[in-house]
């Protein structure tokens, strides 16, 4: 008599900590792990191997990667860290953390299946040292494409259904969510030098991807389902300089928009330094690109931001707004900030304060300053007691609160166009977000209307709100899926 097939054999699970540029690794890991023959499920519980892609760019980011590794653990499966804080710690994560059965740099992503060989059968994995990745010579977007597709045996006949193929995007990619929104990477790494940032030294060097490659993929994500591309990278408007085309950006934002079954585009993480006049103007006046600002301010005083490293102050902060909102009144703009930075004084936060007060942002992030291992700002002069950060965090989240719910009532009486995500049905208003909103950071708009489906674009006239969130009505259907 045969036995029973043991479901969760070569099964790995997946989890994803962190940002948007995170899904998209997860994608391609998720790829290559299939590519390799393992089998993806959802459940640690179900899963021989849990890999967990982690996040290293803040110290409550850090934790919670520890705490989903030793929660993974607790399963019973044999736990794998990848991801940044992976890459960032190599050796020292895994001598501080036993539970976890192998550390991976993201030089393993290559081999993953090998990697996930090895740990199923209980050989021992040596991890990395990490490097400063910045002083390692960058692959060219060519050679980082051929590489990515170089698999042995992994040819476009063997790759399993909904991966994307080599002959297609080049690089491997299965999409973990079904959803109309998708992340799609234009860039890796960061050249800037910001005091605070650790990024850069396990990110490594500022590498464009190509506009065919980048279109490739896209299209491929709207032959799955996708309406919305979310352009992700550590610095969006540096794509291209590595090419030799400072307008690179602007030029690739109408191929996407083009691209057959996309219904809108979104750039992310904008460096205000860098955004150009041009840039503004593709950004409001391209049909099929969202007039989306997600603009790293970091804070709004003079002297602060020149202990970062960064540029501008609120009157030149406060006029790049208005540049925006004198093509398209209703754009939406985003930022995040630190405070408590070194060397703070009550001085610059009320500046960071007269800023926020007459900026009018959609969304706005507040973070505490805390030292990052190998960063400049860790040296600085002038530390605030941690008490001091704490009281400044707690004082400008409420104040974010209060200006991200007067901007949301603004809003009311507007007509939005609102990508619907999700359909509970029952009579409760679809989910969806508008052109403001960002997935997952921005909140959400719930439109009632009859016959509404996931995929569809909307108008919908804004009735109220309620903290970022909004409620509309339906007005018409732009576009279905």
């Amino acid at each position: 008599m045969t036995a029973p097939r043991d479901d969760s054999r070569r099964a790995v699970s997946l989890v994803t900590l962190g940002c948007a540029r995170n899904d998209v690794d997860s994608e391609e890991l998720a790829a290559r792990i299939e590519a390799a023959g393992w089998r993806l499920v959802e459940s640690a519980d179900d899963a021989e191997v849990v890999v967990v892609n982690t996040c290293g760019f803040i110290e409550a980011a850090k934790q919670e990667s520890v705490d989903t590794l030793l929660a993974a653990s607790d399963s019973g499966a044999k736990v794998v860290a990848a991801g940044c804080m992976a890459e960032r710690y190599g050796t020292e994560l895994a001598d501080a953390l036993p539970e976890a059965s192998a550390v991976l740099g993201f030089d393993d992503y290559a081999h993953i299946g090998d990697r996930l060989d090895d740990v199923a059968a209980g050989r021992p994995h040596t991890s990395h040292t990490p490097r400063d990745r910045r002083k390692l010579l960058p692959l060219t977007p060519v050679e980082r494409r051929d590489a990515a597709v170089a698999q042995p045996g992994h040819g476009d006949a063997e790759l399993p259904a909904g991966v994307a193929p080599a002959s297609g995007p080049r690089v491997l990619r299965r999409r973990l969510d079904g959803g109309p929104a998708a992340p799609l990477k234009i860039a890796s790494g960061c050249d800037r030098r910001c005091t605070f940032c650790a990024i850069p030294a396990f990110r490594g060097a500022y590498v464009s991807r190509t506009a065919a490659d980048i279109v490739e993929e896209a299209r491929w994500l709207a032959d799955s389902g996708v309406r919305e591309l979310v352009l992700v990278s550590e610095n969006s408007t540096s794509y291209g300089k590595d090419l030799g085309d400072l307008r690179a950006l602007e030029k690739l934002l109408p191929e996407l928009a083009a691209v057959p079954g996309i219904a809108r585009v979104r750039v992310t993480y904008l460096q205000p330094a860098e955004v150009r006049p041009g840039l503004i103007e593709v950004l409001t006046g391209t049909p099929g690109v969202v007039p989306y600002f997600d603009l790293s301010f970091q804070h709004a005083s003079g002297p602060v931001l020149r202990a970062m490293r960064r540029f501008g102050d609120r009157p030149r902060f406060l006029g790049l707004i208005d540049q925006v909102r004198e093509r398209v009144p209703d754009a939406g703009v985003r930022s995040n900030f630190i405070v408590g930075f070194p060397g703070e004084t009550a001085a610059d936060a009320d500046e960071l304060e007269a800023f926020l007060t007459a900026a009018r942002l959609d969304a706005i992030g507040v973070f505490g300053y805390s030292d990052e291992d190998g960063t400049e700002a860790a040296k600085l002069p002038g530390a605030l007691p941690a008490e001091e950060v704490a009281a400044r965090l707690d004082r400008f989240s409420r104040l974010a609160d209060e200006l991200m719910a007067q901007r949301a009532e603004d809003r009311v009486g507007e007509t939005v166009e609102v990508l619907i995500e999700s359909v509970p049905g029952d009579g409760e208003p679809a989910e969806g977000r508008a052109a403001h909103q960002a997935p997952e950071v921005d909140g959400a708009t719930y439109v009632q209307g009859a016959g509404l489906a996931v995929g569809d674009l909307v108008r919908a006239k804004v009735t109220e709100a309620g903290g970022v969130d909004l409620v509309a009505e339906l007005v018409e259907t732009v576009s279905r899926r």
